[in-house]
């Protein structure tokens, strides 16, 4: 039956959505959906020899479709439109299957895929999908697929296998330490020197605009933040959460709090990505 088949799949496609889509609400909407399609089609009397391949088709073609909406109106977003995060102990454990293309990082990076490339790296990656069965559901052959697979891996500087490491952890609690104590000189020592920063307001709160490239630079920005809650009494404070099956930070200034995702390489900070937007930020505790 349809809806028994949707119940067993639930999890897996919001997995599937959310990993095209970067909006964890977008892609339960989407999963909705799904539901309401396969209730129709079995109604109409449709002959579906799978319900579990029937459900994914339909996902993925519908996140493909919601994508190509919204990917205009990103273009119009005030400043970079980062992925929304998620708390890792919310989500259920078949959309935490696979960490690394679960990362706010790679969702990011996602975003210059075309939706198909997004889509064949995403089935593949994270769900083991063969080059062939994907054609199928892209209405594609299995040789252009792998093609897609190819360079969207490379677009996403995807490892073999992700790394989180007893170092990455160290450099994110001595963050934790220099943010609280005002430390600047000690946030520097954490950053590349080609660090990039994004920061997502939304529109909905006071933020950089524009990419910041360079540690020196993104020391600055941190700087600023710090002194002006210093200077107006406001207590700082930050803590280590897990969004999106990786380690990040939670930064509060006053009665502001945002969600940190960094990014590590060797150990040290080489991406920081900082979501201030309200509506981005209920599912990350």
């Amino acid at each position: 039956m349809a809806s028994l088949a949707w119940s067993t799949e639930r999890d897996r496609l919001v997995g599937i959505a959310y990993r095209m889509l970067g909006d964890f609400g977008a892609a339960e909407d989407v999963v909705s959906d799904v539901a309401l399609d396969a209730l129709r089609a079995e109604g109409d009397g449709d002959e579906v020899r799978s319900w579990a391949a029937w459900l994914t088709t339909v996902c993925v073609r519908r996140s493909i479709d919601q994508l190509r909406r919204v990917q205009a109106a990103r273009e119009d977003y005030p400043g970079p439109w980062l992925p929304e995060p998620v708390a890792t102990e919310r989500l259920p454990d078949d959309v935490v299957a696979d960490r690394e293309m679960l990362s706010l990082a790679v969702l990011h990076l996602a975003e210059q895929l075309e939706p198909a490339a997004r889509a064949s790296v995403v089935l593949h990656r994270a769900f083991g999908m063969t080059s062939v069965e994907i054609a199928e559901i892209l209405d594609r052959s299995p040789a252009s697929v792998r093609q897609l697979i190819s360079r969207g891996e490379r677009r996403l500087q995807l490892r073999a296998e992700p790394s989180s490491s007893g170092a990455d952890r160290g450099a994110v609690r001595a963050l934790v330490a220099a943010i609280e104590t005002g430390d600047v000189a000690g946030v520097a020592g954490i950053l590349t020197d080609d660090a990039i920063l994004w920061a997502d307001g939304g529109g909905r709160v006071k933020s950089a605009l524009n990419p910041i490239f360079g540690a020196e630079r993104i020391v600055r920005f941190f700087a600023g933040i710090l002194e002006k809650a210093a200077a107006a009494g406001a207590v700082i404070s930050a803590r280590q959460v897990d969004v999106n099956g990786e380690i990040g930070l939670s930064l509060s200034v006053g009665a502001v709090t945002d969600v940190i995702s960094l990014e590590m390489r060797g150990g040290l900070v080489a991406g920081v990505r900082r979501i201030s937007n309200p509506d981005k930020l209920w599912r990350a505790w």
